[in-house]
């Protein structure tokens, strides 16, 4: 995987380069990130004001536990204290307790994320729990049912909230708002690309949700020969991050190079022996992306299915202190592949050279909403909406089984953005 070098400030060890603009380049905007963040919940006056009931539900479910009590203090306590971690909040956490963590959850309910300096932080419970997820105690805490649970809570209540008209307040033209100069930027022509009225307030959206779904306007997407099922297409505006080939039915996935294990990435479904030996065909949706799903190819909805999962968890493999990744999931994605939040939606194609497929959205950390909008049994053509992702980045698999020969396009290298419904790959008859 690439590198990008870093400021000066971090000259003496590495950044991964964030795959599709997840995080941003420079890891000063995370400092300045979190020194905001968390300036405003150690300063601010908070004597009268309370924690969010769930939050304090948080609070008890870790102290009323001496295992998870335990887990939650030694995943900061585990964090080095030595070069890179001693610089700043990227390198050196200014987080280093759960006291400190919970008024910073309880800050993000009721806030919906601005865009800042060109390159937003899109995760800002990411952004705090990054370094205690490469810990040993972050991975066991991060990939404990229990815990999961409580973090499935903690999302549903921040979901209601940006679902209400008030989460709309950072769709503004402001420096930090997402019409405004720099978010421009990043996402050029929105009036005439998305489905939106420029003159409404808040461009005709009803809540930060409603942004985060937007839909193309007609024709901005068209789908790729449409009459032809021999071509397959790009079921999300995506990065490309892996294309893998004879893959097992059950492997090492938490292992380095982080492996796909079939069985593990459908759920054990009744399925998923079809498609031992075949192909995965992975890319990702940065924040700033179209977040909805369409149908690669012409075929019928065999069956869906949602599974519950992780939020924190990353690979065993990308660990501290040898590695130090301020996006853990990013380089965890064919592992988070198998154990986080997902959604399946097996498709029969029309094409019998292609069959049986598998489509398999896998939300990361804070997107912990997968909707599935077909059911079995309904007919699709090429480019038909499938579900979508509720807030943030995600990743996403095309599964085939090895009876389908692919030819992928060299059009689409590793790490290139795709455009929705363009061609990837052409089935070749047996």
């Amino acid at each position: 995987m690439a590198l990008s070098s870093t400021s000066d400030t971090h000259s003496s060890w590495r950044l991964f380069r964030r795959i599709g603009g997840w995080l941003p380049d420079n890891a000063e905007i995370i400092v300045r990130w979190l020194d905001r963040k968390i300036s405003l919940v150690e300063h601010q006056d908070r004597s009268n004001v309370a924690l969010h009931p769930v939050i304090q539900e948080f609070q008890h479910f870790i102290e009323g536990d001496p295992v998870i009590y335990m887990g939650f203090h030694q995943m900061f306590e585990q964090i080095p204290e030595g070069a890179p971690y001693d610089k700043d909040p990227v390198g050196r956490p200014q987080i280093r307790d759960y006291k400190l963590m919970l008024k910073l959850f309880d800050h993000v309910l009721t806030t919906a994320p601005a865009f800042e300096d060109n390159a937003f932080v899109a995760f800002p419970i990411n952004a705090v729990l990054n370094w205690p997820m490469g810990t040993p105690a972050g991975q066991a805490m991060f990939t404990n049912p229990r815990v999961n649970s409580m973090f499935k809570r903690m999302f549903d209540v921040w979901a209601a909230f940006l679902t209400c008209p008030e989460s709309r307040c950072v769709l503004t033209a402001s420096d930090d708002g997402w019409f405004g100069p720099k978010a421009s930027e990043k996402m050029p022509n929105f009036a005439e690309t998305f489905v939106c009225d420029p003159a409404k307030e808040y461009h005709g959206f009803a809540s930060w949700d409603d942004f985060f779904t937007r839909v193309f306007r007609p024709g901005v997407r068209p789908v790729a020969a449409p009459d032809d099922d021999a071509v397959i297409t790009n079921a999300c505006e995506s990065t490309v991050y892996r294309i893998a080939s004879g893959v097992k039915a059950s492997d090492t996935f938490w292992l380095k190079g982080a492996p796909y294990s079939l069985t593990h990435m459908l759920a054990d479904d009744a399925l998923a022996g079809a498609f031992a030996g075949g192909t995965v065909y992975q890319a990702f949706l940065s924040a700033t992306s179209y977040h909805r799903w369409h149908s690669p190819v012409r075929g019928t909805v065999v069956r869906t299915a949602a599974v519950p999962g992780a939020y924190y968890a990353s690979s065993p493999a990308v660990v501290l202190p040898n590695e130090p990744d301020p996006v853990a999931q990013m380089l965890s994605q064919a592992f988070i592949a198998c154990v986080a939040t997902r959604a399946m939606v097996f498709i029969q194609a029309d094409n019998p050279d292609i069959g049986l497929m598998c489509f398999l959205a896998v939300g990361m950390a804070e997107v912990s909403t997968c909707e599935i909008t077909v059911k079995s049994g309904d007919k699709l053509q090429k480019g038909d909406q499938l579900g979508m992702f509720h807030f943030g980045g995600s990743t996403h698999c095309l599964i085939f089984r090895p009876e389908t020969k692919l030819a992928f396009s060299n059009e689409h290298p590793i790490d290139s953005n795709v455009p929705l419904n363009a061609a990837i790959a052409t089935v070749q008859p047996p």
